[in-house]
């Protein structure tokens, strides 16, 4: 059996501690252990690009350069084709700066209200990107997505963000309903984490 690789200290872009935790635990098979921008007093970077990729990028940069640690980010986010793409990568500010899940959830019933089937189809997405250091000029990106349907009502305990509303396809539980193992094998950060772990040649577990 091999040795479990050393733990390796990264920066993750983010204050978000649920989203630490489901990092941490995707990325266990890599030997990661990560830390919260937040937890070294970074300040968020200025989100200002119209793409989940760029500003992924800014992110990492911003915190690897604050931190002087490798960094990782993710730019992950709710798109409804209804909405014309939105909530998009306004997801966590989609109800105003400052805005909490329970705000950002209320405000997207409430654009769908009324509508009906395909008209409530959505999906996730997640961009990752892993530097080595701010100025890598070769950073490692990985992407995964997540298709489902918006719920009419919160349901579930679990998860954060659009978990209670958002249904993944071919199930009829929130994916605040799934198990934390069940959230991992299907989701949109499962799945780029899985595809970072491939680019970083690691056995997903």
């Amino acid at each position: 059996m091999n040795a479990a690789p050393p733990p390796v200290d990264w920066v993750l872009a983010s204050g978000n501690e649920g989203k630490r935790a489901e990092f941490e635990r995707l990325l266990s098979a890599a030997g990661w252990r990560l830390q919260t921008q937040s937890s070294f007093g970074i300040s968020p970077a200025d989100e200002t690009a119209v793409t989940f990729v760029e500003n992924a990028l800014a992110k990492a940069r911003h915190a690897a350069a604050a931190s002087g640690l490798p960094a990782l980010a993710d730019d992950s986010g709710l798109v409804v084709p209804a909405l014309g793409g939105s909530p998009g990568v306004r997801s966590a500010r989609y109800a105003g700066e400052g805005a909490d899940d329970a705000a950002n959830v209320s405000r997207l019933l409430a654009e769908l209200q009324g509508r009906r089937g395909d008209a409530r189809a959505a999906h996730f997405v997640c961009v990752l990107v892993a530097l080595r250091a701010a100025d890598d000029p070769d950073p490692l990106i990985a992407r995964g997505t997540w298709h489902g349907r918006i719920a009419t009502a919160p349901r579930g305990r679990g998860g954060f963000g659009y978990d209670p509303v958002f249904v993944p396809a071919d199930d009829a539980r929130t994916a605040a309903e799934l198990a934390p193992h069940e959230k991992a094998a299907a989701s949109h950060r499962g799945h780029a984490v899985r595809a970072l772990l491939a680019a970083l040649s690691v056995p997903a577990r």
